[in-house]
């Protein structure tokens, strides 16, 4: 299969080039799409068979739920069993944008888009490009991260093609995407409502419009047996090739740290990545050093987190430090996605 890769400028949208990666999806095929948080895979939602089609393009365990993308508020009625005030509140608040609601599907949805369950998770992006796609491709696009399933999410348009060129028909080039970690995802069918994977929009935040909600402990801690109810939450994640570690402490003994496991694994002839700040980076006298960006620019720390990880496999290390981010804002949204890319190894000094 030949993968067209189709640039679109989010603000001179070309209706003509929409509408053909509409036709796409239309007829059960998939388009690789770019949102405000990462690009996404899309599939017509209401299609077993296009959910099919995600699940094998991505290698992805089919238990592993898609979230569905809407473009209009009214359109959540039509594949929900009921909207629950604290949804409309939220949507009120956050739509469009980098929030995933979870609620219990009515019979349009079929199985095979929610892992199984009897949920349903949906978003309304905010990106212009991605809002015109799910309009021209009927209303409902399954759309997980555009990327081999594991693997860091894709940012650019050219990690995607790196993983799924000949796999899927289009690609559609919106430049490089503005958050660059995943929605946060607010289970709403629990007695108390639940963040089940953290994002851009804190739990604070969420706080001030439904009052209180509950942290599910999976987001720190390490996967379960359990079945997932929204993605990212039971498999490794975010993982580029390299093994990662996270060194966590103060900054001064993680710097000596991560220069003392540097030095020892560059003696033996491997080599090493290691993420840092533009505070630290010249702290670092071997490997490959990549800023991560200012340690009190949290947005910038997001956006390029998935990018590094790539680029390390582009230089081909063997074995990724990183320092860990405790962020005040989304610090833990950005330790959720290094903690699952890291498999959960974590060196504390």
């Amino acid at each position: 299969m030949k993968t067209e890769i189709v640039k679109i400028d989010s603000e001179q949208i070309d209706e003509t080039e929409i509408k053909k990666a509409g036709e796409i999806i239309k007829k059960g095929g998939l388009v690789a799409f770019p949102t405000e948080t990462v690009y996404g895979l899309g599939g017509d939602a209401l299609q077993a068979d296009s959910s099919r089609k995600i699940y094998a393009a991505k290698g992805r365990p089919s238990d592993n739920p898609l979230i569905v993308h809407i473009a209009e508020f009214d359109d959540l009625k039509k594949i929900v069993k009921e909207i629950p005030k604290e949804a409309k509140l939220l949507a009120d608040a956050f739509w469009p944008g980098p929030l995933t609601l979870i609620l219990n599907k009515n019979e349009r949805v079929p199985y095979e888009t929610t892992g199984g369950m009897d949920t349903v998770a949906v978003r309304m992006p905010s990106h212009p490009v991605a809002l015109a796609f799910i309009r021209a491709g009927g209303g409902f696009i399954a759309g997980p991260s555009a990327n081999t399933s594991g693997k860091p999410s894709p940012t650019l348009a050219e990690h995607v093609a790196l993983d799924l060129d000949g796999k899927i028909p289009m690609i559609i080039d919106g430049g490089e995407v503005g958050i660059g970690i995943e929605s946060t995802i607010v289970d709403l069918t629990e007695e108390v409502p639940m963040i089940l994977r953290p994002g851009y929009i804190t739990p604070e935040m969420i706080e001030q419009v439904i009052g209180t909600v509950k942290i599910d402990p999976g987001i720190i801690a390490s996967d379960s047996g359990e079945k997932p109810k929204a993605p990212g939450m039971k498999y490794k994640h975010y993982a580029p090739k390299a093994d990662l570690t996270l060194v966590d402490g103060e900054p001064e003994k993680v710097i000596a740290k991560i220069n003392e496991l540097t030095e020892e694994l560059t003696a033996q002839g491997r080599k090493v990545g290691i993420i840092a700040t533009n505070e630290t980076e010249e702290c670092y006298k071997t490997g490959e050093v990549l800023s991560i960006g200012a340690r009190d620019d949290e947005d910038a720390i997001a956006r390029h987190l998935y990018r590094i990880l790539r680029e390390f496999d582009d230089m081909d290390v063997e074995k990724i430090y990183s320092e860990s981010f405790a962020t005040p804002r989304i610090g833990q949204a950005i330790m959720n996605r290094l903690l699952k890319a890291a498999g959960h190894q974590v060196i504390h000094v």
